[in-house]
């Protein structure tokens, strides 16, 4: 990809396959999230307001012997929302079947699922904003009236087929809450929103799947990887394995402190979890463009990447850490990434007064 100019940029296109940190799901992480994802309620670390709503809600399913309310799950990647559904089929006691939006591409894809549950089933669709405006429409009555329509035959002869269907449980997941219709999004009986998990969630989890992965760690070494697993069991997980590597190579198989610093490091991951992406970002808008404000448009033409991607992807994090703020007029970098960089800070001009100053540089 090309920058504005037309020249090649410096730097390969961002992407977001293959980082350490991200929270995405990668095909290294695949089998090691199947062994580490805990089975129940019990075992799940963090999210306390989301897991105490959903123990309620199981039990007074349970008394009523009913389905549950359709659940929708939403939050950044890598926080637990399949862990979460997988969790609550085991605790209703009932077959889960697992699709994706993007995997249903026709209404006929969508009747073979829903035809083939039975009674209190639980249907994950995961990237589910990303359905077709068909597939979802389709999807309407099967949610509220449990029966889905087929239109046989074309023109004059076409006649329509009502299936009924069993009760069943759609459970939803999305990292782009906004994307959802509203029609699809109020037939959710039930919403819930998983945050970033703070420091001592992360170290109990690191705990857990240090033990059962049989890695060898000492208390420094887990604080350090939680320090840098920006919140997300998923980036924690995958650094504690990272660093069993280094330490298995480099040192006596222990993580250490000392080991987990030297590793980190060799992974270009700071103190706060931030990778050179990150840092790129950020560097970005403050050299490029005086710490901004600066459109997102303009950020991705200068890094050679789509908007989409870094709104996604890479602000979330940033926005968390207080290293970026949103302003009418664009991205800016506050005080905390310049301190964060070691570079002196520049206060963020006001809109008229850096409109004037522009204006002024231009004249003399």
């Amino acid at each position: 990809m090309s920058d504005v100019q037309g020249m090649s940029s410096p730097h390969p296109p961002l992407s977001d396959k293959g980082r350490v940190v991200s929270g995405k799901l990668a095909n290294e992480d695949i089998s090691i999230d199947l062994n580490l994802r805990p089975k129940r309620l019990s075992g799940f670390v963090g999210q306390e307001k989301v897991k105490e709503n959903l123990k309620i809600a199981i039990a007074a399913a349970q008394k009523r012997q009913e389905s549950l309310d359709h659940i929708l799950l939403y939050g950044p990647p890598g926080l637990g929302k399949t862990t979460l559904a997988y969790i609550i089929a085991a605790e209703m006691g009932v077959n889960i079947k697992v699709s994706s939006g993007p995997a249903i591409e026709r209404p006929g894809d969508l009747a073979a699922i829903l035809t083939n549950l039975r009674e209190d089933d639980i249907l994950f669709l995961d990237e589910v904003h990303r359905l077709s405006r068909i597939v979802e429409e389709k999807l309407y009555p099967a949610m509220e009236d449990f029966v889905f329509d087929i239109f046989l035959g074309k023109g004059p002869a076409a006649r329509s087929l009502r299936l009924n269907l069993p009760h069943f449980t759609l459970i939803g997941a999305t990292t782009r809450f906004a994307l959802l219709s509203p029609p699809l999004r109020d037939r959710f009986g039930a919403i819930y929103h998983l945050d970033f998990y703070d420091k001592s969630a992360i170290e109990m989890i690191l705990k857990r799947s240090s033990a059962i992965l049989k890695v060898p760690v000492e208390g420094e070494g887990l604080v350090q990887v939680a320090r840098r697993a920006r919140g997300t069991p998923r980036v924690a997980n995958r650094l504690l394995k990272r660093l069993r590597d280094y330490a298995q190579v480099m040192a006596d198989g222990v993580i250490t402190r000392e080991v987990a610093l030297e590793g980190l490091s060799k992974l270009e991951i700071d103190s706060v979890g931030l990778d050179d992406v990150d840092r790129r970002v950020l560097h970005t808008i403050i050299d490029k463009f005086d710490g901004g404000p600066v459109g997102l448009d303009t950020i991705a033409a200068s890094i050679s990447e789509e908007a989409d991607t870094i709104m996604d992807v890479y602000e979330p994090y940033l926005l968390q850490l207080g290293f970026l703020e949103r302003t009418p007029r664009g991205r800016a970098a506050t005080r905390l990434a310049y301190e964060h960089l070691g570079l002196p800070y520049k206060k963020v001009c006001q809109p008229q007064v850096g409109l004037w100053n522009h204006k002024q540089a231009q004249t003399s």
